[in-house]
């Protein structure tokens, strides 16, 4: 096991800090403190709503990468990049990132546990090596850590906002500014659970989109997220009234005809987790999405 130790910068609830400390969501957090893995002034706690004060010190002993029970499937991939520590995938539209229900099989998960040998184990069984997700429907770029290490320090990128994601979408109408930004907070939908909404109360979330060419009633847009909200760039687009073409969720009934979610991870920056280089990496543009953009230039 990892030990990582850490003094308390303020005071807060155990399973906030622990997850700050290691980089990991609080109900993965709250797992480790209830299995006893986590300390407060050297005093064993599996209370994740444990009071801890500023100055305390916390001792989190990481657990090993559990051996998953996920299939291994042989589904094609393509690799942008690859070494010791990240591999940088180029994810089809259509494809699940990690199983869950009604998607056990057939997901990006299967498919890396069947073409790499090493894969971090900070995100469960069930995500192994996933460090940031993209919708089935999204194609483009997708970050995977092949060591715990490597995960937490891509974990702790994200969370300070210094990993840089650009995405291409194609919207619904054409835009009248040059670029913009939406700085909403998002949450679940009260009306329908499937989705999501802009809602006061809901995550922080921004994105920032800059106009590369208007179409014939539509918009192909370069769209910057600094957060990572589910579903952030669709419900935030829609909440301008340019929703991405070809939306099941968010789109408009009777909008521009495509056959796909026009919206694309086109390119990350990120620092190498061992070291420290600033590294870019780009997906190549779907043939699907070129060519639907040509004809709406008309």
């Amino acid at each position: 096991m990892e030990r990582i130790a850490q003094t308390a910068p303020c005071d807060a609830r155990l399973d906030v800090l622990v997850a700050q400390a290691c980089a990991v969501t609080r109900s993965q957090a709250a797992k480790w403190i209830a299995m006893g893995l986590c300390s407060v002034n050297g005093k064993a706690s599996t209370k994740a709503g444990t009071a801890v004060k500023a100055g305390d010190e916390l001792a989190v002993a990481v657990p090993e990468p559990t051996h998953t029970a996920v299939e291994k499937q042989d589904i094609p991939l393509v690799f942008l990049y690859q070494d010791a520590d990240i591999a940088v995938v180029d994810k089809p539209c259509g494809m699940v990132v990690h199983p869950a229900a009604g998607n056990t099989a057939g997901t990006l998960v299967n498919a890396l546990l069947f073409a790499l040998t090493d894969l971090s184990g900070v995100g469960g069984v069930i995500r192994p090596g996933i460090v940031h997700r993209l919708d089935k429907d999204t194609s483009g770029i997708m970050l995977i850590a092949k060591n715990d290490a490597a995960h937490l320090s891509l974990s702790a990128q994200l969370k300070a906002r210094s990993m840089e994601k650009h995405y291409l979408a194609v919207v619904e109408g054409a835009m009248k500014a040059q670029g913009g930004r939406i700085d909403q907070p998002i949450a679940r939908s009260e009306r329908d659970r499937k989705k999501m909404a802009v809602k006061a109360g809901g995550r922080p979330s921004v994105t920032q989109w800059t106009l590369l060419e208007n179409l014939r009633g539509a918009a192909l847009l370069d769209v910057h997220i600094l957060t990572g909200r589910t579903h952030q760039i669709r419900v935030h687009m829609q909440s301008i009234g340019h929703p991405v073409a070809g939306d099941p969720l968010y789109g408009l009934k009777h909008g521009v005809t495509t056959p796909r979610l026009l919206l694309h991870a086109h390119t990350l920056c990120f620092d190498h987790p061992r070291t420290g280089a600033r590294m870019q990496l780009e997906a190549p543009v779907p043939d699907v999405f070129t060519q639907t953009v040509a004809k709406l230039r008309g």
